[in-house]
């Protein structure tokens, strides 16, 4: 019968990000055998370039910390942050990533990952019962030697070539304005300059994940193939058992005995699938590969599909040459407020990103939408956005600058005498320290990414001196997060709740556990190997056929 088959293996795995190498590893460790696929020239998906934040609730490294958190506490949380979300949050769903999260972090420890806890950084909605400050953990920097020639085709070599954590980002922001700003970037200087003197070439973030995931999956000699998209799925009898894979231009049929993981990303970069799903083409800073070419495959399955309206949404920015970045920091330091077309502010520019997106696109004035500061802003803190591009950012209109209000409002095209008047509203509330309009600062998340030098709110910061500076913003996003129905083993479900036999998925592949929100650093990052472990353990167990 499997002479058919061109190659045959226990576990086929599609996607080289969190949750595909997750699986991966997670299979080979229980010694099956393992083939991973990727569809790019370029390994490690959305994770490599990405903040590489994982959250997880009562991780191993918040108890012997002695961090108190909860299961219970988690899942409170949970339902106030998330709510109802439809089956993709389900309970049975919610409890397995919390269930599982300590597993995988235990397993990929004893593997070789180096984690490290983001001690610091709260949860988004700290406020609410459950709400914790510090579940977010993240991996050490690494040297990416250790990965020989394979580092050449990582897409980890795309992103930040520095040792920077998750853990330094909100300081250095502001490294030259405050004092625990400059001492964080003082110890990221000594850092990288170890790493220099040792002769070694180290990546943080994302690139510090999935480089440590991709030399776990080679110390396994598992082989991985680049620029080898699955395009089709074997289906015999109702039950996926295996799949047709382009590699480098030929068909070959491999025979999964115990599965297929589809864990290929989403449709970020998918036009299309945006102006259908979203309404707008889409200013994402998911990679090129992002074309739900994964999610449409599990469709032709028979799988169901959640959540194709959602993205994990954030301010996003377009330079001249067509490219999407994604701000942060920017938005919530003091000195700064958003406004729409009309010289309005709609929503507090400190709260997380995927609320801010949504409001964005909530939000029914037509016309542009825009970053305001002042020059102690500049001054200050960090703008990575168009940091040593400034000149060609002002040429494009895509950043404006103005000796004054009146004259920045006159060319960004918006009523100077409103601009005004909102920055008169704006800083009144700096000096009671309480937004009365929309509550900015009034939380610890809000504060992260505040200054505390300024007073009474570290988020409120007057527009009083120039020149003035606009930065033009979208609805950008970090990737789709609508996709195939899974249960809590990663499962693919149909639309009567029934699971295909042999079929998994995970990443932003699938419908998120975490609904229409955010609860905390690294909720996609988490989930994706949460539950790419998840499936690799299911078919682990399964039937062979």
């Amino acid at each position: 019968m499997e002479a058919q088959w061109d190659k045959v293996v226990d576990i086929l795995v599609a996607g080289s990000g969190a949750a595909g190498l997750t699986a991966a590893i997670t299979a080979a460790d229980a010694g099956l055998d393992v083939l991973v696929v990727e569809s790019t020239a370029k390994w490690g998906g959305t994770t490599a370039i990405s903040g590489g934040g994982l959250w997880m609730p009562v991780n191993p490294l918040m108890v012997r910390a002695g961090v108190a958190d909860s299961r219970e506490e988690a899942l409170r949380y949970m339902q106030e942050a998330i709510g109802e979300a439809g089956p993709a949050s389900s309970g049975e769903r919610r409890r397995a990533f919390l269930d599982s999260g300590p597993e995988v972090v235990r397993l990929l420890g004893r593997l070789g990952v180096r984690w490290r806890r983001s001690p610091d950084y709260p949860d988004y909605y700290p406020d609410r019962p459950g709400g914790k400050v510090g579940r977010g953990i993240e991996v050490a920097p690494f040297d990416t030697k250790r990965l020989g020639s394979w580092y050449s085709t990582s897409r980890a070599a795309d992103g930040l070539p520095a040792p920077v954590m998750t853990n330094d980002v909100w300081l250095l922001a502001r490294a030259w304005s405050t004092p625990s700003g400059f001492v964080r970037g003082a110890r990221f200087v000594f850092r990288t300059l170890a790493g220099l003197a040792t002769g070694k070439r180290l990546v943080g973030l994302g690139g510090a994940l999935s480089c440590s995931l991709m030399w776990i999956v080679r110390d396994q000699q598992t082989p991985v193939w680049l620029s080898s998209p699955i395009v089709n799925l074997v289906v015999e009898d109702g039950a996926v058992v295996g799949a047709v894979v382009d590699k480098e231009g030929r068909q070959v049929r491999v025979r999964a005995r115990r599965g297929v993981v589809l864990a290929a990303g989403g449709f970020a970069r998918n036009k299309e699938w945006r102006m259908k799903h979203h309404g707008i083409p889409g200013y994402s800073a998911a990679p090129e590969g992002d074309l739900g070419t994964a999610i449409g495959i599990g469709a032709g399955a028979g799988a169901a599909l959640e959540l194709m309206d959602d993205a994990w949404w954030g301010a996003g920015t377009v330079g001249p040459d067509g490219s999407h970045g994604f701000i942060l920091s920017e938005r919530s330091m003091p000195f700064s407020i958003v406004v729409d077309a009309a010289g309005d502010r709609f929503t507090n520019e400190s709260a997380s990103y995927i609320d801010f997106g949504h409001a964005m696109l909530g939000h029914t004035v037509p016309g542009p939408t825009w970053l305001i500061t002042d020059v102690r802003h500049a001054r200050r803190y960090l703008s990575t956005s168009y940091l040593g591009r400034k000149k060609q950012w002002l040429a494009a209109g895509i950043l404006v600058e103005a000796p004054t209000l009146k004259e920045l409002a006159e060319r960004i095209d918006a009523d100077p005498a409103r601009l005004a008047a909102t920055v008169e509203r704006f800083n009144d509330f700096t000096q009671t320290g309480v937004d009365a309009d929309f509550g900015r600062g009034r939380t610890v998340y809000d504060n992260y990414y505040g200054d505390p030098r300024v007073k009474p709110n570290p988020n409120l910061g007057p527009l009083e001196r120039g020149p003035f500076r606009a930065l033009r913003l979208y609805p950008g996003d970090l990737g789709t997060k609508g996709g195939l129905l899974t249960d809590a083993d990663a499962r693919v479900l149909r639309e009567d709740g029934s699971a295909i036999p042999g079929l998994y998925a995970a990443g932003n592949t699938t419908a998120s556990v975490m609904g229409r929100t955010y609860p905390g650093p690294g909720s996609t990052i988490g989930p994706a190997v949460v539950f790419g472990y998840r499936a690799a353990r299911h078919a682990t167990t399964a039937t062979l056929a």
